[in-house]
């Protein structure tokens, strides 16, 4: 039986369990997560916060990261400035990066969530504004969700993943895992 866990990533945080080629080590999962033989199944930027997927099973580990598999990935974010439902537009279509098109996201303008504190905080500027959206993709490039926001126009400030597949962050603490069940 393949073993699952959730965990939530704290800002700061790397997606591996080591950093021994750094001249200053850096936070990684180890310090976090102390079951033996789980590794993540795809990544989540240092400066990204939220949901990442464990398991000691390779063949899942490849389906969840795989965009083939069209597993859609649900992330919170907070950018700077404030978009119009107008502005999003592009993002549902589909926009062209350096790296070619992207698939069309579901994305919508939320209300604040009532997420934990960040540490180090966000850092706001008092004449520019700043709006929460969720955006869900079906494919995890590099930094991609950042690079759309940036394409439109509205740099990200905050992104959290929240959710991948049917599975959530909601009840997990920053730095938290529990075990999950199979999709």
């Amino acid at each position: 039986m393949s073993r699952i866990l959730l965990f939530n990533k704290p800002y700061g945080v790397l997606s591996q369990f080591t950093d021994a080629r750094s001249p200053s080590p850096r936070p990684t999962l180890s310090g976090f997560v102390t079951v033996p033989g789980v590794y993540p199944a795809g990544r989540l930027d240092r400066d990204s916060e939220g949901l990442l997927v464990l398991t000691d099973d390779g063949a899942l580990q490849a389906r969840i990261a795989d965009p083939r598999h069209k597993l859609p990935k649900t992330y919170l974010v907070q950018v700077e400035g404030a978009p119009t439902d107008t502005d999003l537009a592009p993002l549902r279509h589909g926009v062209t990066l350096n790296d070619g098109p992207t698939r069309p996201a579901q994305v919508q303008l939320i209300a604040p969530p009532a997420l934990w504190e960040r540490d180090p905080p966000v850092r706001f500027r008092k004449a520019v504004p700043d709006q929460w959206i969720e955006i869900t993709i079906h494919e995890g490039r590099n930094r991609q969700v950042r690079r759309m926001t940036a394409h439109i126009g509205f740099p990200t400030l905050r992104l959290v993943r929240w959710r991948i597949g049917d599975w959530t962050l909601d009840g997990l603490a920053p730095g938290g895992w529990r075990d999950a069940a199979l999709l």
